[in-house]
């Protein structure tokens, strides 16, 4: 997913600057401060305008392309690389690098083999300078990992974590097992990332009828959980954040970016990617895959409908009729790439990666020629996912706003 273009400011002029958005979600972090308090400016505004918020876009320009070149393991970037890729001007560019230099952000990879004059120094990120935390929330147990800058996991930390406790019961739970997590990381922790099932509202982290916990609905997740452990904190669904995990998959060829991401583990959802951005819908509810309705006179779903195809899938689990529910979830995956024409599905879940063959075997055998994989993080795929919500602040990332 290409960055946002560079905006400018004094000293930091830009080539070039495309129209800014009202703002970006989720805390911005070093320079700048939480976003949505400082909308960043359209340049027409003039200069003075919210300097450090400026600032802060530009350097997270810059850190995004050292991210983009440490996970690709392609080395470093020099000052005049940078400039070109973002548009900036060098002086600019040298401004920027200084003051993350300065914060131990990033630092020198070595000299570019000299063609005449001053041999160039690359620099890279330094991805272990700080760290996020990611967590599942699966209904049943929480699984974090803690994520260096270039989203690679450094530690893990699992719990029971029962979601049909009472809400101040299950919110005090959280903060505890999470500050578990964050004790394991080995650098400053910048935010904490939550997925968790939905429905819900990732702009204000508020959960709505969470399937199967109705009596969550209403919690201002991200607020509390903000509040107990003194952090950032993003909150999305738990197949977004799988998504993200699958973005940032190094890929080679055709339907990278347009993709379902299926979800089958104590319910059934999905993602949709689109072109490499997610669709959420007109109110934030795309994704509700498992509650399509296939049998009208099928068994009562945890939602209230009968019939639905979560309820299907894990009454075959349930049964022991593996080979059924996956048989179930092909028909849904096909319905999905009849409706959108999407290049390839994803399968990640706990039911699907206990018996990852048999799935995609009958996934397949519905899909015809559109490609099926599993999610390439597997079990971790929706915490690193939510570690990367979490860092995407810090690279311009839109993240799945």
């Amino acid at each position: 997913m290409p960055p946002p273009g560079p905006r400018t400011g004094p000293g930091e002029g830009a080539l070039s600057a495309g129209p800014a958005p009202a703002g970006r979600a989720g805390a911005a972090w070093p320079a700048g401060a939480r976003a949505g308090e400082h909308p960043v400016p359209h340049p027409a505004q003039g200069p003075g305008a919210n300097l450090p918020a400026l600032r802060s876009h530009n350097a997270a320009l810059v850190l995004g392309l050292l991210r983009d070149a440490a996970t690709a393991g392609s080395g470093g970037i020099s000052r005049l690389e940078l400039a070109e890729r973002t548009g900036l001007t060098p002086q600019a560019v040298s401004k920027i690098t200084a003051r993350l230099r300065a914060d131990g952000l990033l630092e020198d990879a070595g000299r570019l083999a000299s063609t005449g004059g001053k041999p160039r120094t690359e620099l890279r990120l330094a991805a272990g300078a700080r760290c996020a935390v990611g967590a599942h929330l699966d209904g049943e147990s929480l699984t974090a990992v803690v994520a260096d800058l270039a989203g690679r996991t450094v530690a893990e930390h699992a719990a029971p974590l029962d979601l049909g406790l009472p809400v101040g019961t299950g919110l005090a739970a959280m903060v505890r097992e999470l500050r578990t997590a964050v004790g394991l990381a080995p650098a400053p922790v910048l935010g904490v990332g939550v997925g968790i099932r939905g429905p819900l509202d990732h702009r204000t982290g508020t959960l709505h009828e969470v399937t199967g916990f109705p009596h969550w609905s209403g919690c201002p997740l991200r607020t509390e959980l903000a509040r107990g452990l003194g952090l950032p904190v993003a909150v999305d669904k738990n197949t977004n954040a799988a998504a993200l995990s699958i973005l940032a998959e190094p890929q080679a060829g055709p339907g990278a970016g347009s993709f379902g991401y299926l979800h089958l583990g104590t319910g059934l959802g999905a993602a949709l990617v689109l072109g490499g951005r997610p669709h959420r819908g007109g109110r934030a509810g795309a994704g509700e895959f498992g509650h399509q309705v296939v049998q009208l006179d099928g068994p009562p779903c945890k939602c209230g409908k009968r019939g639905c195809l979560e309820a299907l899938c894990l009454a075959a689990v349930a049964g022991g009729d593996t080979e059924g529910a996956a048989r179930l979830l092909g028909v849904g995956a096909a319905n999905l790439v009849a409706l959108l024409d999407i290049d390839r599905v994803v399968l990640g879940g706990r039911t699907v990666l206990a018996a990852p063959g048999v799935f995609l075997a009958g996934v397949a055998a519905a899909l015809g020629p559109t490609p099926v994989t599993l999610a390439a993080a597997g079990s971790r795929a929706v915490a690193e996912g939510a570690a990367l919500l979490a860092l995407a602040p810090l690279f311009a990332r839109a993240s799945l706003s």
